[in-house]
């Protein structure tokens, strides 16, 4: 084949052009420019052409040198050329070399100033420069701005906010007559719409334009929609429907999010309707975008069957459709899910993941706790710098790491950030938070103002948590002091800083300065805010002002009542609680299981099965489903001793939780079954419910109360070898009693010698317990005095040991005995015991005859106490 004449490489070159193919236009014109003599280079609509493809590329340096060698050639004069050239540095960027050229020209034409005024324009650095080279043109007034000047200048007007200079070009706008041209309208809309001026600005703007266009309806629905009034934007759309301009891809994806924001039902219903409109358009169908906006609707609405269908079903995935099924199934909990697609995606060679897949797939990691493939993905990052240069990635790893436990990792990953920001320092914060590492969060959080990074309204929640943990008023009043200087403590878009700072104080016991908050909070006052001064009333045992406050809030709504319920019953006021009660129902309102749970400690408190029962009735009558609250029940039954209601609430409730479980056990270890209480426990580990310390010590006490040796002995030695626990004490003193009650008073005493750490009193008092069951008076000796050192004001040591002594005829050591409790001034306090009798609680205290039927009992007494001493006759029974 002949080699092709200079006009046909032009016209190769420039179809190269015409048809996107930029690169190659480039680069075969670089080659021809460079190895070919025959090849004209007199073609200036060439020149035109690949000026044009260096701009779409951004070719600065063969634009530029296109640049001297049109000026050798004499094509600068041309106004095509010098347009080409100039559009060329504007869309590059080159803004400087832009002014230049732009300077060296005549301004006659209004293309000239609008390409220098879109170069400036595509950078926010020169919004500035923008508005004064507009000025500038108007002043001159020789060319007039035009509809194309006023599209470029309006964006920038939005872009800073600035309604001020945007309703000046407008009104040029309608001095010039362009106001109802559509490219100027359309750009009228959409800067009304971002400055937040939609209803009647935006809208007036879209009314006068006389031939609206696609860009003009997307324009005004898109402005509705991001200034949130939804129904409006629906009713455009509807509206757009209505008339001759069909939606094209932009629209579907500006109103399907408004789907989302709607009623579930009616939102998912009108999603699935434009769902079907978008099938009955082919070109609606292949627009991968429009599928992507279909594919985050299903996912937003927890739809993950259709999403799926809908994303397997696409003719074509790009990268945003992989990373919308990826975080869709992150963000409804399906984490496995997201694994699976992810791994998907990496098997897919054309498509690499980025920052935002990462981030999905390290947060689904940092819920499930999975360290393993979180370690394998944050491999993957190192070996692309590109991710391991990314702030977002960072502060994911710091996430994962910190939800995993390493929070040594989770701070190596925060120190490789290259560009922290204040997502980063937060996220460490919390993580030192979490970790109970109070001096190096206080380090970390003085370095961070070092860097001169300013706290937001999250590091100062993070900092009060702290606080709050640690008990320190005057650290709460160094953050209250800062939150007040940077304006943080009263604005209206942080009342939860407020609400923080007067719970910490509160807390802390400081009721005085959480009182001046709560007065200083005014109407970012929240039930949060008097919530919290409650609590800390009650900490201050000042239930009257606590009173005081409840009394000042709604009393519609439920969540006061149950607090107040819930103070009184925390507090031993059981009849101000079942009051306030009975006076919340009287309001019409309906307890919750939440004020349920408040009142049960009441039962247990007055020892009343009635109430118990009347409990129980209501939750059965309400149908209220709750684990907890029938966990709650259950073991109140069992201390009420009513074992067998217990075991029907367990048998009956199909969901059973760890706290029910060691509720169950616990009843039939008070009950001295222990045998129905290790067939509880065997039940739970088939199950697949990994006890904690609490069932485990329930079922040793168990064990403990039957006798049960051996399986007591079993479970102990199970707690690190299967369980992977450490034993507590209370698990010792378990044992310990265990091995007493059998009779095996030495191994009882080698265990405790042989702990791995030192014992504590409840240890030491259990043994000194099987002491004085088995008149171990020696072994009691060395138990008690280990006792007495730990702890010396329990009256209850000294009368354990005092009785072993005389048992044993030790008088002078009980006399001893009884002088050191007299020198350490302690009483014994009096007994007291009660009972309810005929929906009536009956209290009885050690000398006390306050009793009305007092003469009945104690005559009932002294009959019984006669029969105890009498012998009995087994003929007595006969006659």
């Amino acid at each position: 084949m002949p080699e092709p004449n200079s006009k046909l490489w032009n016209t190769i070159i420039t179809s190269f052009c015409k048809d996107g193919m930029h690169e190659e236009a480039l680069s075969l014109f670089a080659h021809k420019i460079q190895s070919s003599s025959s090849f004209t280079h007199n073609n200036y609509q060439l020149f035109t052409t690949i000026l044009k493809s260096c701009a779409v590329v951004s070719a600065t340096r063969l634009g530029k040198s296109l640049h001297g060698y049109v000026m050798k050639l004499g094509h600068i004069s041309c106004q095509h050329v010098y347009k080409a050239l100039l559009n060329m540095y504007a869309k590059c960027g080159v803004v400087n070399d832009c002014k230049k050229l732009f300077g060296q020209m005549g301004h006659g034409d209004p293309v000239i100033w609008n390409i220098l005024l879109s170069g400036y324009a595509s950078n926010r650095v020169y919004d500035a420069r923008v508005m004064r080279l507009f000025y500038d043109m108007h002043v001159a007034n020789q060319p007039k701005p035009n509809s194309v000047t006023v599209a470029i200048v309006l964006p920038v007007c939005a872009r800073v906010g600035d309604i001020c200079s945007g309703k000046s070009v407008h009104a040029y706008v309608i001095k010039s007559g362009l106001e109802t041209h559509t490219l100027v309208g359309n750009a009228l809309v959409s800067m009304y719409s971002k400055c937040g001026l939609v209803n009647k600005d935006a809208y007036s703007a879209f009314v006068s334009i006389v031939d609206k266009d696609v860009v003009s309806w997307n324009a005004i629905i898109s402005g509705f929609s991001e200034n949130k009034l939804n129904e409006d934007a629906f009713r455009l759309f509807h509206g757009m429907l209505r008339g001759s301009t069909e939606p094209n891809y932009a629209t579907i994806m500006n109103i399907l999010p408004v789907c989302a924001s709607l009623d579930r039902n009616i939102g998912y219903s009108f999603g699935r309707e434009i769902h079907c409109y978008v099938l009955r358009r082919a070109e609606l169908v292949a627009d991968i975008s429009v599928c992507n906006a279909l594919l985050s609707f299903y996912l937003r609405f927890g739809r993950m069957e259709e999403a799926e269908l809908l994303f397997w079903r696409m003719k074509s995935r790009d990268l945003v459709s992989w990373n919308a099924i990826i975080a869709g199934h992150a963000s409804n909990d399906k984490w496995l899910k997201a694994f699976d697609f992810f791994y998907k995606l990496i098997s897919v060679e054309m498509i690499r993941p980025d920052s935002i897949t990462l981030v999905s797939i390290l947060s689904a990691c940092a819920q499930l706790q999975n360290l393993l493939v979180g370690k394998e993905i944050h491999g993957y990052i190192l070996r692309h710098p590109y991710l391991n240069e990314d702030t977002a990635v960072g502060n994911a790893l710091v996430n994962l790491y910190s939800k995993g436990n390493d929070r040594e990792a989770a701070y190596q990953s925060f120190l490789m950030i290259s560009s922290r920001d204040l997502i980063s320092w937060n996220s460490m914060l919390d993580a030192f938070l979490e970790g109970g590492y109070d001096t190096r969060f206080l380090n970390l959080f003085h370095w961070m103002l070092r860097e001169g990074i300013r706290p937001d309204s999250i590091t100062i929640l993070i900092t009060i948590h702290l606080c709050t943990t640690v008990c320190r008023v005057d650290m709460v009043k160094e953050t209250h002091a800062y939150t007040v200087k940077a304006n943080l403590l009263l604005g209206h878009a942080e009342p939860n800083v407020g609400n923080a700072i007067l719970d910490a104080y509160a807390k802390c016991g400081c009721v005085e300065y959480a009182f001046k908050i709560f007065q200083n909070l005014l109407e970012n006052r929240t039930l949060v805010s008097s919530n919290s001064l409650i609590l800390g009333y009650e900490n201050c045992q000042s239930l009257d002002e606590a009173h005081t406050t409840f009394n000042k809030m709604s009393v519609t709504d439920l969540t006061p009542w149950n607090l107040m319920v819930r103070v009184y019953a925390d507090n031993h006021f059981p009849h101000q609680a079942i009051s306030l009660f009975l006076e919340l129902q009287g309001w019409g309102m309906k307890p919750d299981a939440v004020t349920i749970m408040s009142l049960l400690p009441v039962c247990s408190q007055m020892a009343s099965v009635h109430l118990l029962r009347q409990c129980h009735g209501y939750v059965v009558r309400a149908c209220f489903d709750d684990v907890q609250l029938k966990g709650a029940l259950l073991d109140l039954y069992a201390k009420c001793g009513s074992i067998g209601t217990a075991c029907k609430i367990f048998q009956s409730n199909p969901q059973k939780d760890l706290v029910m479980f060691t509720a169950m056990i616990s009843g039939y270890a008070m009950h001295g079954r222990g045998e129905e209480a290790l067939w509880v426990f065997s039940h739970m580990l088939e199950l697949g419910v990994k006890p904690d310390h609490v069932a485990i010590t329930a079922v040793l006490s168990a064990c403990s109360h039957a006798g049960l040796i051996d399986e007591g002995l079993k479970i102990f030695y199970s707690i690190e070898k299967i369980h992977g626990i450490k034993p507590t004490m209370e698990q010792y003193a378990c044992v310990v009693d265990l091995l007493a009650r059998g009779g095996r008073i030495n191994d009882a005493y080698s265990l405790v010698i042989g702990m791995p750490i030192k014992a504590n009193a409840s240890v030491w008092r259990t043994l000194l317990g099987a002491c004085r069951t088995h008149h171990e008076v020696e072994l009691g000796r060395f138990a008690a005095n280990h006792l007495f050192e730990i702890e010396a004001s329990n009256i209850g040591d000294y009368v354990m040991m005092s009785n072993l002594y005389a048992a044993d005829a030790r008088w002078d050591a009980v006399t001893e005995m009884r002088k050191l409790m007299k020198t350490r001034d302690l009483k014994k306090p009096a007994g007291c015991s009660w009972i309810e009798v005929e929906r009536r609680e009956n209290v009885f205290i050690a000398g006390d005859c306050s009793h009305p039927q007092r003469d009945i009992i104690y005559h009932m007494l002294s009959v019984l106490d006669h029969q105890i001493q009498d012998p009995f006759q087994f003929g007595q029974i006969n006659s």
